[in-house]
């Protein structure tokens, strides 16, 4: 019935076309790689265009009068004209009409799924994936609307990958042991072993029992010479299921068949090398588990790997093994002495007990910082201390053992201080030798109050600036090139306290702003030229919500005074306008208007039923 010049459709992928597993890869430990020359067992069309013109003939149906298979194809493939066109060609609608009524043209039936035009046939992962596409439609399959396949129709094909997968790995294993290594030799073992993973996926190697019973605890209960005398045939057969991972059971296996373990382990990461250990110990294999207790004690391995390294030497309880030496990698331990010792020093300081091994090492650090001379070193180090401090204080039990305590905070504050008077008064005095100090123990305290703030215990700190009245009256005999900084500890208290992060009493707040507001004004045009980064518009916020948190008669002689300097001084004054104005509704206006009656509170008695 089809012309010479039809197409053949293609034949129907019945299941068994395909080739089975376990006729793809026979033995496993024979012929590891068992995909050779079963690519190419099926024909395909040479071409996408041969492909759609097979896949639209249907050898069941006879074409139109007058049409040949392309025409059909081509009819086929383009979507019927309106109407309103049809009476200009009264053939060609003749011809669609009579191919519509014959069945080929059904307008609910989907066109077919494109082929992928880069390659020159499909594959069989194609195949089987859109294989209701290859098949010769019937006649009464035409009319129908094929159903959409179906996800669980790719599980085999994926499967059948992962499977393919593991076993490449597992060859790319084999063939990397040492000529005369008998791991996996079919020729010469008695034991085929199994071993199959949750998911199913399975392998099967060859070993020796004498080897696993030699080696492993575990196998030498299990693979008994009772049990072996009581197996008739040979090889025995042993299955271990429900693997966590069947790579790892494999690697291990081998390592029983390795003279030096350790050598062979330094090829490994830190993560395979704890798979191992972790099934050398599931398996009782002594000698596995010191090889990768050693490693582990020796070799470097990333930061994020020390929660696992911990996590499972806790787990498998191996502390007789040597798995304490490699937990001191992650864990602080101090020697009895060195604990008597501290205990010692602390118990006769002034604030009585005795600091913790992380809080020593956090002060030591902070000490350095405070006294180092690089001033681009300095800023790099006190990002790295202020971010440790900040992990320190945030996560469980102190990142290093410990944290530091209020009163060590400030006793490092009250030495920076004691420093940056000492160098007041010798530049005062004319002594210029050491000026250059100011700046640095300025910019210390600018430091440690952030620190202060952050673990909202600055109010201490406030209040002895605060009382810093003679630091005050000598800030104008120092030369502003230096004494600039000291007025940044002064703004960042304005932005503590107008930011609600420091809270102290309202004469404090006050002595704050009579001790310190003035030199403040003097240094804010350095301030603004010299600093980089400065946010004047937040300091300037900070200022304003300080002066406004005052009693209003206060705010109105501060905020009268700044408004004379700002007209004098311009940007070498900080702009409070904002602060001004908010003073000047609270005073004039709202006590203009008519106050507003408070709703009163009335209470309901509520009785109960007796």
């Amino acid at each position: 019935m089809a012309s010479s010049s039809r197409s053949r459709p293609l034949p129907k992928l019945s299941p068994s076309h395909l080739v089975p597993l376990d006729h793809l890869s026979t033995s496993w430990c024979c012929t590891p790689h068992g995909l050779g020359g079963h690519a190419h067992a099926h024909s395909h069309p040479s071409s996408p265009a041969r492909a759609a013109a097979a896949a639209a003939a249907d050898p069941m149906d006879p074409p139109p009068a007058g049409s040949s298979s392309s025409a059909s194809a081509s009819a086929y493939a383009t979507p019927p004209p309106p109407p309103s066109y049809a009476p200009s060609n009264p053939s060609s609608y003749t011809k669609f009409n009579s191919a519509l009524n014959a069945g080929l043209l059904n307008p609910m039936s989907p066109p077919p799924l494109p082929l992928d035009k880069t390659r020159s046939s499909p594959t069989l992962f194609d195949m089987m994936a859109n294989e209701q596409d290859y098949h010769p439609r019937t006649a009464a399959g035409v009319h129908s609307i094929p159903a959409p396949p179906q996800p669980h129709q790719l599980q085999p094909a994926r499967s059948m990958d992962r499977q393919m997968l593991l076993q490449d790995r597992i060859a790319d294993l084999i063939g990397s042991c040492s000529p005369g290594n008998q791991f996996n030799d079919a020729d010469s073992s008695d034991v085929r072993l199994t071993l199959t993973s949750k998911d199913g996926l399975s392998v099967t190697l060859c070993v020796h029992r004498h080897i696993l019973v030699a080696h492993s605890r575990f196998f030498a209960a299990k693979l008994s010479d009772r049990w072996s005398k009581q197996q008739r045939t040979l090889p025995h057969i042993v299955e271990i299921s429900d693997c966590d991972d069947v790579e790892v059971y494999a690697e291990t296996l081998r390592l029983m068949y390795c003279k030096d373990l350790r050598r062979r382990l330094m090829r490994e990461d830190a993560n395979k090398v704890l798979g191992i250990l972790k099934v050398s110990a599931a398996i009782v294999f002594d000698a596995g588990v010191l090889s990768c207790l050693e490693y582990l004690e020796a070799a470097p391995w990333a930061e994020d790997d020390d929660e696992k390294v911990a996590a499972l030497l806790t787990q498998l309880h191996l502390e007789n093994s040597g798995a304490g030496e490699v937990l001191k990698r992650v864990s602080l331990e101090l020697a009895p002495s060195a604990v008597v010792e501290e205990a010692e020093v602390g118990g006769s300081c002034s604030g009585g007990g005795h600091a913790g091994g992380g809080e020593e090492v956090l002060m030591r650090l902070l000490q350095v910082v405070l006294e180092g001379k690089d001033e681009k070193a300095r800023r790099e180090m006190k990002g790295l201390v202020s971010k440790m401090l900040r992990e320190n204080s945030t996560s469980r039990g102190g990142a290093i053992g410990g944290d530091l305590r209020k009163d060590s905070l400030y006793s490092a504050c009250n030495g920076c201080l004691s420093l940056l008077r000492e160098q007041f008064v010798r530049t005062a005095g004319g002594d210029q030798s050491e000026v250059l100090q100011i700046a640095r123990q300025a910019d210390n305290l600018h430091w440690m109050l952030d620190i202060l703030v952050e673990r909202q215990i600055a109010e201490e700190f406030l209040r002895t600036w605060a009382m810093q009245t003679e630091l005050a009256e000598m800030h104008r005999k120092v030369p502003a090139i230096h004494r600039y900084e000291v007025s940044r500890v002064t703004a960042r208290l304005f932005v503590g306290v107008g930011k609600g992060q420091i809270l102290v009493s309202k004469e404090a707040r006050g002595q704050l702003l009579s001790t310190w507001l003035e030199p403040f004004y003097e240094d804010f045009g350095w301030m603004r030229r010299a600093c980089k980064g400065l946010d004047r518009h937040l300091i300037e916020d900070g200022l304003a919500n300080t002066i406004l948190t005052l009693p209003l008669a206060t705010q109105q002689e501060i905020l009268l005074a700044w408004f004379n300097r700002f007209l004098n001084s311009g940007e070498d004054c900080p702009n409070i306008q904002r602060g001004f104005e908010v003073w000047w509704r609270r005073a004039f206006w709202k006590r203009n208007s008519e106050p507003e009656q408070t709703p009163r509170l009335r209470i309901t008695a509520i009785c109960e039923n007796s």
